[in-house]
């Protein structure tokens, strides 16, 4: 399909042509003695008509006098006349007289066209002129062989001098030169192959070079290339327009200079990376080389300095990637360009100069802007944009460009400064409502590891607590608070102390969930929307108790994952049951899980971090977690390490926390048990059994104080039970005394008064122990004192 279907009514010949005007034939008396078919078709006069005739008949009477005068001329004239058509109008044309000699015959040729289609020509023709001498578009004319033919005036001031490249083949007019379009062949000799062959023209290519006549600076021109073809259709050749776009272009590069930085810099919510950041953006397009300069206290998180300029205690930002981040002072005298623009809050522009101010790092030389780094009317740094390469200065329009960087990289350097004060702040708060050092038991060997999430997501709020209980009984909890921040640390630490408070009165695992749930729905109602909480705050936990007489655990969950159990071989089984829902949703009530552990087995409390990420999912992790615990002979502490040295590669995106356990039992030779009937003279057996006890056991020195105690507690049993009592002595790390009773009756403390015959025992038993209390059974309640071993 023809690109241009009119072009075949655009005819470049002048209406005043022969093979196309209007022609006649003068006497020398003025008479037509020659009628062209044309003139007939313009004036509409057949040759019978006119031949013979004096001219002047056709020619209006004001035209009748210049037409003699015209006739008798010695050489070619021109000039416009008014003639006479057949049906009564009058033309007015453009008409040029020619004198003719033939053997002593003296003629006139006159060829006319109307004026207007003669106008237009002209007009046509200075067109084609001011191409060729006035156009700032670039024409070149090449042959068949790329071989340059011709070029405009444009064409001629670029290459200084057309003449010198006439029949050189294009590649020699730029030959640095190379076209930044890729959507067509990026070679000179394809493109014009290309069009010649197939007469497809290829326009809006951008090239890049050099031009001979400025060969210092580089250009952009958008180039077309045409096909030419003769009368016949044969090729002749190509044409090759070119218009310098520099500054379009550059002004398109600065548009999308300014997009990119819109996305990039500042995103990574580092001090280090967002001055990397701005480096990378910036060169090589506005500048060969961008340096950071900040003060200790930006980089630091911390405030920066007021009162003056940060001009003498600056470091000067290196590297790319967290591994080749580093840093090297910098400081620069109070004349300094650099000093002025941090002194003045604004960008300063330094021509060439060899050379650096002390200590400033590598040579300057070279165009520099000096750009200070502005946030929240405070003074950050320093950006010094530099130009070794590119030899010109920073223009009206790259200086703005380069101080909008700087302030977008300010505002991000800002954010990161803030962010890791507040990231820091979270850490600290964080760890410090972890625990700091585990009990030492006798129940349990256990290791915990806890792996922050990635600086960039932010602390998280993972939890974990190992939770000496009555009777050598522990408690061990896992919990996350889903989300990130101080708010998420704040929670976790309320969370943490409220499960060891719950803990401590010797609840059963379901029990202490459904009592923290209540409490998480409470908060939640009650708490103000002030912006600092995630929107999807949410809470799961796992609290697990384990009874080391009869290895008896028992766990329940609020939407965290199970624990993973090992058995002494190496046996991993997996919880069956489906965690309750997470805290603070109400509803599905929460379970109790029982398991009986023999002495050796593993048992791994852990959050999601441990076993799930964004490359895998929660089975291929807990999979990952269980062949670790296979590992069953490897110290827990070994164990711990090698479970978190099996994740994946790369940023964590939640913290990841585990704790791992080793049970051991409490054998028999550590523990007595008695049953009492519900009589008083029993009291006297239980004091001698306690002193025979303790004497087998290497403790006599606890004899007196250990009875006085057991004489209060199975006292107070079998006066208020109605049925047996039992009575356990545990040999510990303490010694540790319980009474068992079907009373769910609660003792109280109290201070007797001195006429008062009783009340005094349960006073006594928190005198002489270092803790004492009571936890509630199925059966009944169970009341135990702990007595320091000397």
């Amino acid at each position: 399909m023809d690109r241009f279907p009119n072009a075949a009514n655009v005819d470049f010949h002048s209406p005043l042509d022969l093979s196309k005007a209007a022609a006649a034939v003068l006497d020398a008396d003025g008479r037509i003695s020659g009628w062209s078919p044309s003139a007939q078709h313009l004036l509409g006069h057949s040759p019978d008509d006119v031949l013979g005739r004096p001219a002047e008949h056709l020619v209006e009477a004001s035209s009748r006098q210049r037409l003699s005068g015209l006739c008798r001329a010695r050489g070619p004239r021109g000039t416009v006349l008014d003639l006479c058509r057949l049906d009564g109008r009058t033309l007015r044309a453009a008409v040029t007289f020619s004198p003719l000699a033939h053997r002593g015959a003296a003629a006139t040729v006159v060829v006319a066209a109307e004026l207007e289609a003669q106008r237009c020509w002209e007009a046509q023709l200075a067109m084609l002129q001011g191409l060729a001498t006035e156009s700032s578009v670039g024409l070149t004319i090449f042959d068949t062989e790329a071989r340059v033919v011709w070029g405009n005036v444009s064409t001629d001031l670029e290459l200084g001098g057309i003449a010198q490249y006439v029949g050189r083949p294009a590649g020699d007019l730029f030959p640095e030169g190379e076209f930044i379009s890729r959507h067509h062949p990026p070679d000179e000799d394809q493109i014009i192959e290309h069009v010649m062959a197939t007469g497809e023209p290829i326009t809006g290519m951008h090239y890049r070079g050099r031009a001979p006549a400025d060969p210092v600076r580089e250009h952009v021109w958008s180039c077309s290339y045409h096909r030419l073809m003769d009368a016949r259709g044969e090729p002749l050749g190509l044409f090759e327009e070119s218009l310098d776009v520099t500054e379009r272009y550059r002004a398109q590069e600065r548009l999308s200079l300014l997009v990119r930085a819109g996305k990039r810099i500042g995103a990574s919510l580092d001090v280090r990376r967002t001055a990397a950041e701005l480096a990378d953006v910036a060169v090589p397009q506005l500048a060969d080389e961008v340096m950071v300069d900040l003060p200790p206290a930006v980089i630091e998180g911390r405030q920066p300095p007021t009162g003056s300029a940060p001009g003498n205690s600056l470091l000067r930002m290196h590297g790319r990637t967290p591994e080749e981040f580093r840093t090297s002072p910098v400081s620069y005298p109070p004349a300094s360009p650099q000093a002025q623009s941090l002194a003045s809050s604004r960008p300063v522009l330094d021509a060439p100069a060899p050379g650096t101010p002390d200590g400033a790092g590598p040579d300057t030389s070279g165009h520099c802007l000096f750009v200070p780094l502005l946030a929240r009317d405070a003074i950050l740094g320093l950006a010094t944009f530099r130009r070794s390469s590119n030899p010109d200065p920073f223009g009206a329009e790259e200086q703005t460009l380069a101080v909008e960087l700087a302030e977008r990289a300010a505002v991000g350097i800002d954010n990161a400064r803030r962010y890791t004060s507040q990231h820091a702040a979270a850490l600290v708060l964080q760890r410090s409502l972890l625990p700091q050092h585990l009990p030492e038991l006798s129940a349990l060997d256990v290791a915990y590891r806890y792996l922050p999430a990635d600086s960039r997501v932010g602390v998280g709020g993972d939890w974990f607590d190992v939770i000496p209980l009555s009777g050598a009984r522990v408690g061990l909890t896992v919990g996350d608070v889903v989300g990130h921040g101080v708010h998420a640390a704040a929670t976790m630490g309320r969370l943490r102390a409220t499960v060891r408070t719950l803990a401590l009165l010797d609840l059963d695992p379901a029990e202490l969930l459904t009592r923290l749930d209540d409490l998480v729905a409470q908060d939640s109602e009650t708490e103000p929307h002030d912006g600092l909480s995630d929107e999807a705050l949410g809470v799961t936990c796992l609290y697990a108790i384990y009874d080391p007489v009869s290895g008896r655990c028992v766990w329940a969950s609020a939407g965290h994952p199970p624990p993973i159990v090992a058995d002494a071989h190496g046996a991993v089984a997996l919880s069956a049951l489906a965690p309750g829902p997470p805290l603070g949703l109400g509803g599905l009530p929460y379970e109790n899980v029982e398991l009986s552990l023999s002495s050796g087995s593993l048992v791994a409390l852990f959050t999601d971090g441990v076993v799930e990420d964004r490359r895998t999912d929660i089975d291929s992790g807990i999979d990952r977690l269980a062949q670790v615990l296979s590992w069953q002979r490897c110290p827990v502490e070994e164990l711990c390490d090698r479970a978190l040295s099996a994740l994946p590669p790369g940023p964590q995106a939640d913290d990841a926390t585990l704790l791992l356990v080793r049970t051991r039992r409490l054998g028999s030779g550590r523990v007595a048990d008695l049953e009492l009937p519900p009589d008083p003279a029993m009291v006297a057996r239980a004091r001698t059994l306690t002193e025979r006890q303790l004497e087998s056991w290497g403790m006599s020195e606890l004899a007196f104080t250990a009875e006085l105690v057991v004489s209060e507690l199975v006292t107070n049993g079998i006066r208020y039970a109605t049925g047996p009592v039992t009575l356990r002595l545990i040999r510990d790390r303490c010694l540790l005394c319980e009474v068992s009773d079907n009373a769910h009756t609660a003792p109280h403390l109290r201070r007797a008064r001195r006429d008062d015959e009783g009340g005094r025992g349960l006073f006594l038993v928190a005198q002489v122990s270092q803790r004492w209390g009571t936890r509630y059974t199925a059966s009944g309640k169970t009341i135990w004192a702990e007595l320091a071993v000397p």
